[in-house]
């Protein structure tokens, strides 16, 4: 027999969570696992429908879990979300590239843009497993220090494959101002980089002259 509720509780990070049948009645344990490997993440307030079964301390769990066919506007949104921050990313990591073979850039910053993004790869992996272990996990300033001095490709590409800090809103807001910032300092070196070479080259010149004095 299948039954039709909602997901509560829902914490992605570790993969599971609970659901209310409809009409009331006590709470189910659901796990990622029980989801088809071809479906999306589920999400706080979706809607399923399941089948009902019981642990080896006779405790609810669902089974067999599959979306309700309605898909609820936040779900909708969010798939969005994560389509725009592909393309963007995208968009970006073409234009560094770009710039980098017309010498309108140095190639030093795409390679800090590159190692940056490694960087926070895999400390989005090591906080994503820190969660599953209960074990000591890194600061979202950290997360966002990261992000802000370029390695936001990366964090959006663990946010989508790991399925880490996808989902909080608050994390989701600063992370996307970091973004705008490092674009914002990225333009401004660019409009800026004759001079900004300049200074440096005659900064160069009066240390090599104070040295030889």
């Amino acid at each position: 027999m299948r039954y039709q509720g909602k997901i509560t509780g829902w914490k992605d990070e570790q993969g599971f969570g609970f659901v209310m049948p409809n009409g009331g009645g006590e709470k189910a344990f659901v796990h990622i696992k029980a989801f088809s490997i071809h479906q999306r993440r589920p999400i706080e307030g979706d809607l399923i429908t399941y089948e009902l079964a019981t642990d080896e301390k006779m405790r609810f769990q669902a089974k067999n879990v599959q979306f309700v066919a309605k898909q609820s506007i936040a779900s909708t949104a969010s798939q969005s979300k994560a389509t725009f921050g592909s393309v963007f990313t995208f968009l970006f990591c073409s234009f560094l590239v770009l710039s980098v073979l017309i010498h309108k850039i140095p190639l030093v910053i795409l390679c800090i843009y590159l190692s940056a993004s490694v960087i926070t790869f895999f400390a989005y992996a090591i906080d994503k497993s820190s969660a599953k272990n209960n074990r000591w996990r890194t600061r979202e300033s950290t997360l966002h220090l990261f992000s802000l001095i370029g390695g936001w490709p990366g964090a959006l590409l663990a946010q989508k494959k790991l399925h880490h800090k996808s989902k909080k809103e608050e994390f989701q807001f600063i992370f996307w101002v970091s973004v705008i910032i490092n674009c914002f300092a990225l333009g401004w070196v660019l409009v800026n980089f004759s001079t900004i070479t300049s200074n440096l080259t005659l900064l160069s010149g009066y240390a090599f002259l104070l040295i030889q004095n």
